[in-house]
């Protein structure tokens, strides 16, 4: 057998796929136009700052790219193969667990270490211009890739100690965070103790230590740290990466309670947990199957309320301490408009999880088939889908609205200055709220049907309707205060920001909503047998 087979056929695959040269492009592409757009707005600085500047805007870009393209490309590689029952095939050959990690490492990161690579020759711009020293730039790209690895191996780890999707990436979270502890407490002690002193060995499993470390000015005088970081998430990447080689071969079986009781065990009181016991299973489903079958498919886990509700306490909380321990007003406005934009913000991008999960899993399980030749109707699953929506964020929502509402009329009735009006804002944050849920709802169902995977419908459900107007929104606003320095003219208020957010926000909503809203109502069998012929003739 040769060395690293899988490895090898999965590169040969990957170099015939379509997909893994457009992926350079499509990366390369933005790359290129957000350097542009940092050159301009910095347009009237020194040489060496504008380099400079435009090399730190892109070089965090590339950063943020890294910690989220790595781990979401294989965080359910392993798990995805548990559940197909194929996982356990490979097992059978002389394979081993390594052989099949790194096979999969190098199946599901090709493309985004290609989109890595891509970004390199964009961030080598500012070099040239001067302001950036070589040094500097192999530094900044060292600690690129290193992360890039390290994201990839968290998601591996998560990926082999899972067989859900859902559980694969809240472990690939909870990993990054256990990982990040000793840079948390670091900054706990910051902050409690009296002298503030800082720990640097606590952050050497922080990347983004070492990337900040990477910069000359930094460098210079802590050289020693720097490396000590760098090499210290290169050990625990491999580490992980053995972690994963040695969890895989043990952890793809389907053990019976006689031969594996404490898995049995534990696996029955996860699901207890989530699902509720045997009676309270009985009970839920016999509520939910009278109202709708398709609402208790999708509405199983009885306690995913529960979370919206603890993020709201959490945001609660967040409130009192800004209040008690840093002595913000109740109506200021910074604390008003922090407050809104994250509470809505992570709401909005909660509901665009959600919603196509449950039909992406489906579709892609082959389960969406036997739904659709049930008795069912698509009325009904649309109407079960959307009441398992409003059995989750329903109350929180109406809670949410009201406090904005009540706050947007104190801050009114108390005459509290402010530069920024807290009833506009409030009320376009809280008119697109509602647009933005009900476009990401429609998006999501129709992306649902088509994409590959529930992953995919989930990214291009956040790109398309929450992230699509942003870009817009800074590419219009960089133009606009670069055209009026340029003719040294005053830059619009605030107003004529806010209103451009605004239109911005309808118009996609009602762009890519209305669509998604037809193609789901009139066209939902038809998308859904497509994406299963198409399946049917790449196998």
């Amino acid at each position: 057998m040769p060395f690293l087979p899988i490895v090898e056929r999965e590169l040969r695959v990957g170099s015939r796929r379509h997909h893994t040269y457009t992926m350079r492009l499509v990366i390369a592409v933005p790359a290129i136009l957000i350097g542009v757009f940092l050159y301009i707005a910095n347009l009237q600085s020194t040489a060496a700052v504008l380099a400079s500047r435009t090399f730190l805007g892109l070089a965090i870009l590339a950063m943020l790219y890294c910690l989220v393209a790595g781990r979401r490309s294989t965080a359910d590689c392993l798990s995805e193969e548990k559940r197909e029952g194929t996982l356990g095939l490979l097992f059978l050959t002389d394979l081993k667990g390594h052989d099949v990690v790194l096979g999969k490492l190098a199946a599901t990161s090709l493309s985004g270490f290609y989109g890595l690579l891509a970004m390199f020759p964009v961030l080598a711009v500012p070099l040239l211009m001067g302001g950036v020293t070589n040094g500097q730039f192999w530094r900044v790209v060292l600690v690129l890739v290193n992360t890039f690895l390290f994201s990839l191996a968290v998601g591996l780890v998560a990926s082999a100690m899972s067989r859900d999707a859902r559980q694969a990436f809240g472990l690939n979270f909870l990993f990054l965070v256990l990982i990040m502890a000793p840079a948390i407490a670091a900054g706990l002690i910051i902050y409690l103790s009296p002298t503030h002193i800082l720990v640097d060995q606590l952050l050497y499993s922080c990347p983004v230590y070492s990337f900040v470390l990477a910069f000359d000015p930094w460098y210079l005088s802590q050289s020693l740290h720097f490396w000590s970081s760098v090499g210290t998430i290169h050990l625990l990447t491999w580490g992980l990466a053995a972690l994963a080689s040695w969890w895989a071969p043990r952890s793809w079986q389907d053990l019976p309670v006689a031969s594996g009781k404490t898995t049995a065990t534990w696996r029955e009181r996860r699901r207890d947990w989530v699902y509720g016991n045997a009676a309270q299973r009985r009970a839920f489903r016999r509520r939910l199957l009278d109202i709708n079958a398709f609402y208790w498919h999708a509405a199983r886990a009885r306690l995913k309320p529960l979370g919206v509700w603890v993020f709201l306490v959490f945001m609660a909380g967040w409130w009192w301490y800004m209040m008690v321990e840093l002595q913000f007003h109740w109506l200021d406005e910074t604390l008003f408009l922090v407050t809104v934009a994250m509470v809505n913000s992570i709401l909005k991008l909660w509901i665009a999880i959600e919603t196509p999960q449950r039909l992406a899993d489906d579709q892609k399980l082959g389960a969406l088939e036997l739904l659709l030749s049930t008795p069912l109707t698509v009325g009904d699953i649309l109407r079960g889908q959307w009441l398992a929506l409003r059995r989750q964020f329903l109350f929180p929502l109406l809670i949410v609205v009201a406090v904005e509402l009540f706050l947007m009329n104190a801050a009114g009735r108390s005459g509290v200055p402010a530069t920024w009006s807290i009833r506009e804002v409030g009320t376009t944050s809280l008119i697109l709220l509602v647009a933005d849920i009900a476009a990401v709802g429609w998006q999501g169902v129709a992306l649902a049907l088509t994409a590959r995977n529930p992953n995919q419908a989930v990214i291009r459900t956040v790109w398309r309707v929450l992230m699509l107007p942003w870009v817009i929104f800074i590419a219009i606003s960089v133009g606009v205060n670069v055209i009026a320095a340029s003719s040294s003219i005053a830059p619009p208020d605030w107003r004529f920001f806010l209103y451009l957010w605004f239109w911005l926000g309808v118009l996609t909503d009602i762009g890519f909503g209305v669509p998604a809203w037809w193609q789901a109502r009139l066209r939902f069998r038809e998308l859904a047998m497509k994406r299963l012929s198409l399946v049917r003739r790449e196998h």
